[in-house]
């Protein structure tokens, strides 16, 4: 019987002595290896046909089997999404954060925002703690997560205006910085998470808290003057 050596696509088929020369293992064969070693690295969490349903829905992450087992294929969509998102540790395991937040983002309707038809318009669902942007009437960005006022500190819904922007914005109540900043009602505006945005727990003092990536984009994309619209209510406020 022929024994594998090496890992990967590079591995080779030791032949029997006196057999001849060593033949190459089919692509197929190497594969299989590379597949079963990865599929045994990753757990099957709690939610794990919850998990694949919402990323199969949402897209982008990968091809996945809706049947509650997990393979490669999923692990790899399940880790790309946690990446994406700042979920730690992003390890593929279908767990209670990542439950949450594939839910919250497959239970986003962009067409609630009812953006204007021209230019851009930053929506906020606090709701499912979601946030869009639209341009000219459709979606410009796919909704990501946010984290928004606490209780007691409730972001307030309503149409506003971004009235003020720096890239780095000092807080003297809460004595932190507060990257991308762009405010939009008193107080309160966009900017980059300082802590773990999916300790949902903390809340937020009423502004729209961001992974810095998302707020980097935002930055990039609003002006003074640009449209904000704040709907729903966050649960518990």
């Amino acid at each position: 019987m022929a024994a594998l050596v090496g890992g990967g696509l590079g591995a080779f088929a030791l032949t029997p002595a006196g057999a001849g020369a060593a033949a190459p293992v089919t692509t197929s064969v190497a594969t299989a290896v590379v597949t079963k070693a990865a599929a045994a690295s990753c757990a099957t969490g709690k939610y794990q046909k919850q998990v694949e349903g919402y990323l199969k829905k949402l897209g982008g992450y990968g091809t996945l089997t809706v049947d509650g087992k997990q393979s490669a294929a999923d692990c790899a969509a399940i880790v790309k999404f946690q990446k994406r998102f700042g979920i730690q540790p992003a390890k593929g395991l279908a767990g209670p954060t990542t439950y949450d937040v594939a839910k919250r983002l497959a239970s986003t309707k962009t067409s609630a925002c009812k953006a204007k038809k021209k230019g851009i318009t930053f929506c906020v669902d606090l709701k499912n703690q979601t946030t869009y942007v639209m341009k000219n009437g459709k979606v410009h960005v796919k909704p990501t997560i946010t984290r928004t006022g606490m209780k007691g500190y409730r972001t307030p819904a309503g149409t506003f205006k971004i009235n003020k922007r720096t890239k780095k914005e000092w807080s003297d109540p809460y004595e932190v910085w507060l990257p991308y900043w762009q405010r939009f009602i008193g107080g309160r505006g966009f900017h980059q998470t300082t802590t773990y945005i999916h300790d949902m727990w903390r809340g937020s003092h009423g502004c729209v808290n961001l992974l810095p990536q998302d707020a980097k984009k935002y930055w990039s994309l609003g002006k003074i003057g640009s449209t904000v619209k704040v709907y729903g209510r966050r649960p518990g406020t």
